[in-house]
């Protein structure tokens, strides 16, 4: 399991008309996708051409919001909350894979940060 320190965020919706319109959180994702790749090519040097099982899991920070005590309590604990599972699955297996038909398992969990920093810890078999 290699460990990738970087947000996790979601892949967004995508309509026809975000090749001009340019909207905020496609050009964001954009930009964490070229870095995610490369920190991941970094971390593993060459993928598998044709990976069968893409686990992941990922470390959210927590709202600025929150008090120390909400934190503390939440530390390490299951992200239950935006973004779903499912998109941030779709952000990291559409930012390392061109076709990612082959993968037919893997475990994908959120948590809250546990006092590392917000990461993604990857494996890839």
């Amino acid at each position: 399991m290699k460990t990738i320190d970087i947000h996790p965020i979601s892949k967004p919706r995508m309509t026809r008309a975000d090749r001009w319109k340019k909207r905020k959180c496609v050009v964001l994702y954009w930009q964490w996708k070229d870095r995610f790749s490369a920190l991941v090519r970094d971390a593993f040097g060459v993928l598998p051409k044709d990976p069968e099982i893409v686990s992941w899991t990922a470390f959210f920070q927590f709202p600025k919001s929150w008090s120390k005590k909400k934190r503390e309590q939440h530390m390490g604990k299951p992200h239950r909350y935006k973004p779903g599972r499912d998109n941030v699955d779709k952000a990291i297996l559409d930012s390392l894979f061109e076709d990612d038909s082959c993968i037919y398992a893997g475990k994908l969990v959120k948590l809250w940060d546990d006092g590392k920093g917000p990461r993604i810890e990857l494996e890839i078999f």
